[in-house]
């Protein structure tokens, strides 16, 4: 994953607009708006993978970020992190929770149907209490 978020070139004939980076300023992921110009849109969240990492608090601005991205017609969303497996696959299961009202099992399932993911402890029981949280509201 690291190696296609830094070659615009290549996200470009993916034809990606918008980029979310999980790992915002960590080694080897120094994706910024600099970074990108103007041809793509950048969102960063600095999260560390580390099951005491607090991620909840970038569960909703991320879904916003990712279901806004895809209302403009012709977007692209590319939601990366270091490896790929906790952190980005993390805000991409909160993602389909909190738009297309998935049950955190049905969001791990429909992920995994394109992809090994593997979050971490600290997320999962954080992703579990959104999946309360939501359950409640509804």
């Amino acid at each position: 994953m690291r190696s296609v978020a830094n070659d615009r070139y290549s996200l470009w004939k993916l034809g990606i607009t918008h980029v979310l980076n999980v790992a915002h300023g960590r080694m080897h992921c120094q994706g910024s708006h600099d970074f990108y110009g103007s041809t793509m849109d950048y969102y960063g969240v600095p999260a560390d993978d580390s099951p005491s990492f607090d991620l909840s608090g970038y569960f909703f601005p991320s879904a916003e970020y990712i279901h806004s991205a895809l209302d403009t017609a012709g977007a692209r969303v590319f939601v990366h992190c270091a490896v790929g497996v906790s952190r980005s696959a993390s805000l991409v299961l909160a993602y389909l929770m909190i738009h297309h009202h998935y049950t955190l099992l049905e969001a791990i399932n429909k992920v995994k149907e394109h992809r090994w993911i593997f979050p971490n402890r600290g997320f999962l029981k954080q992703l579990r209490a959104l999946e309360i949280k939501l359950c409640k509201t509804s």
